[in-house]
């Protein structure tokens, strides 16, 4: 049964990270003190299950198939979403609103990208850029999260939270970038490829 349990358990706290965004909604709809920082709470706690499925997957070999197709989504459903919620409760405004929007489009490109190159067999590795991209980014969501009740403890709090939303942007764009150049090389070679297939069955 133990083993059973520790089978699941990466997915399962993928599936707990995912429940956790309706969480944070209900947090910051409080609009108190006790609820920003619950929704900073949430999102810690979100992060913290993100690096144990991880972990846990490598440490004890319990890589599946659906894990590796869940956990990505569960990571961008997180940022679209509180990016979402600080756009609606206006902790993201006005000319900021455009680092939210690049960062957005950029995860719905490169989703199709990955799942495009998916049927050409060819893979799309996480770059080095793209992991600090991704560390500024939770980061700046999580000064931006405790709204007032964050610049009550450090005035500075949203200041620093939009300056990093902006360098995770500008970062977006640099990775955005790298992937769609990487994706149509492949998409060129493939079509080659197939072409010379088409050509030399013509001539048998």
């Amino acid at each position: 049964m133990f083993n059973n349990l520790l089978n699941h358990t990466p997915n399962l706290l993928t599936v707990l990270r995912m429940a956790l965004i309706p969480a944070i909604y209900a947090a910051l709809l409080m609009e108190t003190t006790f609820g920003y920082w619950l929704a900073l709470g949430f999102y810690i706690f979100a992060g913290v299950t993100d690096f144990f499925d991880g972990w846990l997957a490598r440490r004890f070999n319990l890589q599946s198939g659906f894990g590796r197709m869940l956990d990505p989504i569960a990571d961008k459903l997180m940022v679209a979403c509180v990016l979402v919620l600080l756009v609606d409760n206006g902790s993201i405004a006005e000319w900021h609103i455009i680092a939210a929007l690049i960062i957005l489009c950029r995860e719905i490109l490169v989703s199709g990208l990955r799942e495009y190159l998916i049927e050409l067999r060819v893979g799309l590795p996480v770059s080095r850029l793209a992991k600090i991209k991704t560390t500024a980014q939770m980061v700046a969501l999580g000064f931006l999260l405790p709204g007032p009740a964050g610049e009550a403890v450090l005035a500075s709090a949203h200041v620093i939270g939009l300056g990093l939303l902006w360098l995770a942007a500008i970062l977006t764009l640099a990775t955005g970038y790298d992937y769609a150049r990487i994706s149509i090389k492949h998409a060129a070679w493939h079509k080659t490829e197939t072409e010379n297939e088409t050509e030399t069955k013509s001539k048998e």
